[in-house]
């Protein structure tokens, strides 16, 4: 199964400014193509904007470069002679005058951005290797060109195994969006509960240690994100990690992944396992859970990977220490303790089914966003009110 974790594992052009890169497994033609894809609709029944101030990008990548999708439905590779008069791309598509629009989404790997009131400016500039790439809105980011706008995203991979997609609040939340995937199976994600976004905003300046998070009525930023711009304290999770390290220096931590369950103990600052491989990880720091990297960087390897995701997971849930065999499969457990990522709780809290990206390893145990289906045939997405 692709999950999040690997349909955005890192794009070989590198996604300027984003908490996340956009992986490459469509299979896409370069240059002009015209996409022979998935119907794709965009209602907006958000309430708040009428659909002349709603703008979509499609935006990602075809496996070797980076790409667009234009309104007319083709497939362009990003290009800096994209930029305009004021440095910036315009890959905007209008919506309908009124009622759904609907746009062709041909096979690549990327984000569908939606921008209220106004427009996104993406910028095209070369990576490290002279490719063409794109500048994303970084909304957590004060100086920011986009920090004014009202966006968001869902992200998606469709080739020729199907399509997966996601809602996420990985690292920020400000529109609400919902995704619709008809195909062997009638599937919805994002569904959010009624007043949500309001409430989502208003349990977040509740919470102690969080508010700074809240920017406005525009966004709330995720911790990680506040983290590095000094809204979120870079110590905040330290006295649970502590404690988690401290809990199993005399005593066994099992987890378990589809190659088997690996037995852990802590010695010095090292929390190390055997079973089916022997792997180790150094103590996180706070910015290392709420990011899910460094010391808890998950390779797809089926080792090391899984076993980093489950241990980020249970840091982030706050169930670490309390449940020495992992993964918590019960949500009634997440997020008890004082010290756990409040930011994610309120976006579970927020969700019909209780489902959310609040981090990037929130589909470990199956709490994610996320749905797949091998034979789609329509993708619908939502602006749902606000």
């Amino acid at each position: 199964m692709i999950t999040r974790r690997t349909l955005l594992g890192g794009l070989a052009a590198g996604v300027v400014g984003t908490g996340f890169a956009l992986a490459g497994h469509a299979s896409g033609a370069p240059g002009r193509t015209k996409a022979a894809g998935l119907p794709l609709e965009i209602a907006n029944d958000s309430g708040e904007f009428q659909n002349s101030s709603v703008y979509v990008y499609i935006v990602g990548n075809d496996g070797t470069q980076q790409v667009r999708v234009t309104p007319e439905g083709e497939l362009k590779p990003v290009a800096v002679s994209d930029n305009g008069s004021d440095g910036f791309t315009d890959y905007a598509i209008p919506l309908a005058a009124s009622g759904t629009t609907t746009l062709t989404l041909p096979k690549m790997s990327g984000r569908i951005y939606t921008a209220l009131g106004g427009k996104l400016k993406f910028k095209a500039v070369e990576d490290g290797n002279g490719k063409a790439a794109l500048a994303y809105p970084a909304g957590w980011v004060d100086s920011d060109p986009n920090y004014g706008v009202l966006h968001d995203c869902a992200e998606f991979t469709y080739n020729d195994g199907g399509m997966y997609c996601n809602t996420t609040m990985v690292d920020m939340f400000s529109v609400p969006l919902a995704i619709q995937l008809t195909g062997a199976k009638d599937q919805t994600a994002g569904l959010l509960k009624d007043g949500a976004r309001a409430k989502i905003f208003s349990d977040l300046a509740g919470i102690e240690g969080f508010g700074d998070l809240v920017v406005d009525d525009k966004r709330v930023i995720a911790p990680g994100h506040g983290l590095d711009s000094g809204r979120f304290a870079k110590d905040y999770l330290a006295p649970a990690i502590d404690e988690a390290w401290s809990a199993y220096a005399s005593k066994d931590l099992k987890v378990t992944t589809n190659a088997g369950t690996f037995t852990g103990r802590v010695a010095g600052d090292k929390l190390s396992f055997t079973g089916p491989a022997s792997v180790s990880f150094s103590k996180p720091s706070t910015r290392d859970v709420l990011f899910c990297d460094g010391t808890l960087a998950a390779p797809n390897d089926g080792t090391t990977g899984p076993v980093a995701a489950i241990l980020g997971a249970a840091l982030n849930r706050a169930t670490l220490t309390s449940h020495p065999e992992q993964p918590t499969t019960d949500p009634a457990a997440f997020y008890q303790q004082r010290l756990a990522n409040h930011y994610a709780k309120v976006m579970h809290d927020a969700a019909q089914d209780g489902k959310a990206y609040g981090f990037a390893f929130d589909d470990v145990a199956g709490f994610a966003s996320y749905i797949e289906d091998g034979a789609p045939s329509r993708i619908r997405l939502t602006l749902t009110p606000f």
